[in-house]
């Protein structure tokens, strides 16, 4: 299963993605302080736990090596946050899952963050909204 939103397609009650957000002129702008000597790797090497927990359980591997370490390849852990779901958000593992949690209307938004099982690099690659269907304020669904 890919977290990006293309694998995302059919998966949404409506099949559709809508807008993306990546942040990958952030990532670079951190990288490109840690080779400056600004930002040493326990500033950027910092994943929770559990966050490297669930890239090590659930991550899809991707191809390209750990911009920090080089070690091993970067994982893709994705997580979703919305309505009826616990603050903390929900870790997805397939597209079942996450149809399952669309299907329950409301608007939810997925967060891709990547990560490095080696050496704790981690940073949020992308977000997008997935499912739902936005209405204008103070309109209700017809019935």
């Amino acid at each position: 299963m890919g977290f990006r939103p293309e694998s995302l397609r059919g998966a949404t009650s409506a099949g559709r993605v809508a807008g993306r957000v990546d942040y990958r002129l952030a990532r670079n702008a951190i990288l490109s302080e840690l080779r400056k000597g600004r930002l040493s790797r326990l500033d950027v090497c910092d994943a929770h736990p559990e966050l490297l927990r669930a890239a090590n359980s659930v991550g899809e591997e991707t191809s390209e090596d750990c911009p920090v370490c080089g070690d091993s390849k970067v994982r893709l852990v994705s997580y979703i946050f919305g309505p009826r779901l616990p603050p903390s958000g929900k870790c997805v593992s397939t597209k079942g899952e996450i149809a399952r949690l669309t299907r329950g209307g409301g608007d939810l938004a997925c967060y891709v963050v990547e990560v490095c099982p080696s050496c704790s690099w981690n940073h949020l690659a992308q977000t997008f909204a997935v499912g739902g269907t936005r209405r204008a304020p103070g309109r209700r669904a017809s019935t």
